[in-house]
């Protein structure tokens, strides 16, 4: 469905297995090899993000509920300064 197109280290990372496979196992050229595929493979881990926890989407959620129930309080009745220190302010 949704096509994401090869970054630079996934294409060199690409490169040095299909390299990989010209020359034989346990020859230095085999071993030069390896270690940039090592190292490729580290820089591809760190570019990738984390996913958000648990907690975190928790919190949006309660906060995005929380303006909801204000607005729909605010269309239903005149509201107060009160009710706004209920939200949650970022820090």
């Amino acid at each position: 469905m949704f096509s994401r197109s090869p970054s630079i280290i996934d294409l060199e990372l690409e490169r040095a297995v299909r390299e990989l496979k010209n020359h034989p196992i346990g020859s230095e050229e085999y071993n030069k090899t390896l270690e940039v595929i090592i190292k490729l493979h580290r820089m591809k881990s760190e570019e990738t993000s984390d996913p958000m926890s648990k907690d975190t989407v928790a919190l949006i959620a309660a906060n995005l509920l929380g303006i909801v129930m204000v607005i729909r309080h605010e269309h239903v009745n005149v509201i107060v300064s009160r009710a706004m220190g209920m939200v949650m302010r970022p820090r």
